[in-house]
């Protein structure tokens, strides 16, 4: 590696100052350990020696993303691995530069912790990826129309049909959640945003049991219905069912045990 990673443009916003020249302690660890076979005793030592003297870089990279509701011990971890993805797969003999293939690599590692880790509700990174698409077109559509964008300019721009635009938008919304202690209304009436979300109400369970239970009674025989009807309705004993009904207490205990496993096969496609 014989070039400066001052040969070329560094990308927008990266000091030059943080990159390392090809005479630099840090490039020739680099240089040193490439050189090495992957099984060498010597590598894992040299290979981390080079993390660490490439590290200012990667934290740099990370500095420029703090501010933005991230931790910076966190930024600058998620920079760290693409440093050390960076040096991992870099191959000196193309005639690359570290920094420059290194630096996109930190950033991309950087733009995927936010895309996978800062939004409230997890979507599909498809529409992760189309909520900052459909962003920067609105941010570019804005200054060449001069007016805000419509959903079919946003469409024409990206080529995009307006329902996956209208998807992108509506799976933008999961990117911050609203509290459910977001206060509402105004004045007295005020109240929080949880007080007007209902609960599950057990009543309309009872409704549908209700409403199977008359066909799955049908099913039962007439003497089964009786007893059915005279215990849970009429809530009455084994004893007295088994004297209006002119037979056992047992016998009694033996027919409802029967119908009610009759009734639960009715009910168990429902419930």
């Amino acid at each position: 590696m014989t070039t400066t990673t001052t040969d070329r443009p560094a990308p927008a916003g990266t000091r030059t100052d943080h990159v390392a020249t090809a005479d630099s302690p840090a490039t020739q660890l680099l240089t040193a350990m490439a050189a090495l076979p992957a099984n060498h005793p010597s590598r894992p030592a040299l290979r981390d020696r080079t993390i660490e003297a490439w590290l200012p870089l990667a934290n740099h990279l990370a500095r420029r993303y703090s501010g933005r509701g991230e931790p910076g011990d966190d930024l600058a971890q998620t920079a760290a691995i693409g440093l050390i993805k960076a040096i991992d797969k870099f191959d000196p003999s193309r005639g690359v530069d570290f920094a420059g293939y290194a630096i996109p690599t930190i950033i991309g590692e950087l733009k995927r912790h936010f895309r996978d880790r800062t939004w409230d509700i997890r979507v599909p990174r498809r529409l992760q990826e189309l909520r900052l698409a459909i962003s920067d077109a609105n941010s570019s559509l804005l200054q060449t129309l001069g007016r805000s964008p419509t959903v079919a300019d946003i469409a024409a721009h990206l080529k995009l049909t307006e329902e996956e635009v209208l998807e992108g938008l509506e799976g933008a919304r999961a990117y911050n959640a609203v509290s459910l202690s977001t206060p509402t209304g105004d004045g007295e009436r005020a109240t929080e945003l949880g007080d007007m979300l209902g609960n599950e109400d057990a009543e309309f369970d009872l409704a549908d049991l209700r409403a199977s239970l008359s066909p799955a009674l049908a099913t039962l025989d007439e003497r089964e219905q009786k007893i059915v009807t005279l215990r849970f309705y009429g809530n009455l004993t084994q004893s007295q069912i088994a004297e209006q009904v002119g037979v056992s207490q047992m016998h009694v205990s033996r027919l409802l045990t029967r119908a009610l496993v009759k009734l639960r096969g009715q009910l168990a496609d429902t419930f």
